[in-house]
């Protein structure tokens, strides 16, 4: 039955994109329409659901198979292998309980105490490391903290929102964040110091992690947090991984790129977390074995993410965004504000059913074109499209926090979505609010 409804909502969406699209772009239309239902409704397992693009661009004359598949092996799932063979090991090892005894000893030991602490740590984390790296480090402590399956829930959700969040504190948080400079400095523009960006997202920020905080722990804070973690001197094997990880945070702050006083690196983050990763299976770690450990990996999710690249990749080949920016032009008559809200909510929600990173590329292009043509502050609503493209919080496709936190077991796309449309509201008016009255002043 499930299906069935699926297959109807996507037929309808094919049906209304052909009153305005054309028939290739309707099909995609279609397709993502049928794609968003299953992974939220569940009918299918999310790994089946994520590999049907292979079958359905081409079937439908979106893309051909060999474009599709390609999208599978982007850079950044091999950072996410990477960084799943250090979650793994962290857990096989049981260095997460010993983290998380740290966690209890340091803030209040109830669901609000422990949301905001690990929401705040999380963000905090994000700013000088990339919010996916943060959210593989922090998950598995996450969910260790409680037995209670609707705690665990909440604090997987506020390691990945804390990361999305936290992602926008600096330029170099999250891939977004560095594709905006990049474009703005392909343009000529005037780009954004680093300090100067961190003063002006500290507020939006600090809202949102508060908002966050409340937000998972209404209706939870009278849940106690039973643990059972004892104190105990760390193995020979709990230090190899401790080491490990350390180190891997050091490499990733020197790669990390500071300017104008440090270039970095420039070293992939993809293949520094996939080279620690696979340090775990030789001397003198030796923590996983391949035959046992491997099986643990959410395949899944990489998957997941090959879809979102996937859907990435068709909008730009059908032309379809190119034909969003020209129905944006037609609304450069409305208010700068109205435009600007116009914006936000267009990014929001369409980063929920593709990759920020993937969609942010296609976008901000557009809207330089649109901000020139209609002579509005260029700089201000190229930055609020690219703020609004890492707080998507409503499906696991939108964002790698996100889908991190559905790797963990511990949340479904419908306690996602739940919290997640509240939060994207929220992103939406703080992000409008914060520009208008705040960084039009500073742009």
């Amino acid at each position: 039955m499930k299906i069935l409804i699926a297959l109807g909502i996507g037929l309808f969406f094919f049906g209304i994109g052909g009153l305005i699209f054309t028939l290739q772009q309707s099909a995609l239309i279609g397709c993502i329409a049928l794609l968003v239902t299953l992974w939220t409704n569940e009918a299918l397992p999310l790994g089946v659901v994520s590999l049907l693009p292979i079958v359905l661009f081409p079937a439908f004359g979106i893309i051909d198979t060999k474009m599709t598949a390609l999208n599978y092996a982007n850079p950044i799932i091999y950072l996410f292998f990477g960084g799943f063979l250090l979650a793994i090991a962290v857990e096989k090892t049981n260095l997460h309980l010993h983290v998380a005894n740290k966690l209890l000893s340091l803030f209040p030991a109830t669901p609000r105490g422990m949301i905001f602490s690990l929401a705040i740590t999380s963000g905090l984390l994000s700013s000088i490391l990339s919010n996916t790296t943060t959210t593989l480090l922090l998950i598995t402590i996450a969910i260790f903290l409680t037995e209670n399956t609707k705690l665990k829930m909440r604090f997987a959700l506020a390691i990945a929102y804390g990361a999305s969040i936290g992602g926008i504190l600096t330029p170099i948080g999250t891939p977004p964040n560095l594709i905006l400079l990049g474009i703005m400095q392909e343009h000529n523009m005037e780009l954004i110091p680093f300090f100067q960006w961190m003063l002006m997202t500290v507020p939006l920020s600090v809202f949102m992690l508060i908002s966050v905080g409340f937000l998972l722990s209404y209706g939870a804070n009278d849940i106690p947090i039973q643990t059972q973690i004892e104190k105990k001197v760390l193995d020979k094997s709990q230090k190899k991984v401790m080491y490990l990880m350390l180190g891997l945070i050091l490499v990733l702050l020197v790669n990390a790129p500071i300017r104008p006083y440090w270039d970095g690196l420039g070293m992939s983050e993809s293949g520094i977390l996939l080279g620690f990763g696979l340090a775990l299976f030789m001397p003198p770690f030796n923590i996983l074995k391949w035959n046992k450990d491997s099986k643990k990996i959410p395949y899944a999710i990489m998957f997941l993410f090959g879809a979102g690249f996937s859907i990435a990749k068709a909008f730009s080949q059908t032309g379809l965004a190119d034909e969003v920016a020209s129905y944006l032009l037609n609304m450069t008559h409305l208010s700068p504000l109205m435009l600007l809200l116009s914006v936000a909510v267009l990014i929001t929600f369409t980063t929920e059913i593709t990759s920020n990173t993937a969609l942010i590329s296609i976008m901000l292009p557009v809207i330089y074109s649109v901000a020139q043509q209609s002579g509005i502050n260029t700089t201000l609503f190229m930055m609020v499209a690219t703020l609004c493209a890492s707080y998507a919080f409503m499906l696991p496709i939108a964002t790698p926090p996100n889908a991190i936190a559905m790797s963990s077991g511990a949340v479904s796309v419908k306690d996602m979505m739940k919290y997640g449309i509240v939060l994207n509201l929220l992103g939406i008016f703080f992000i409008v609010l914060t520009a208008e009255y705040f960084w039009k002043n500073i742009l």
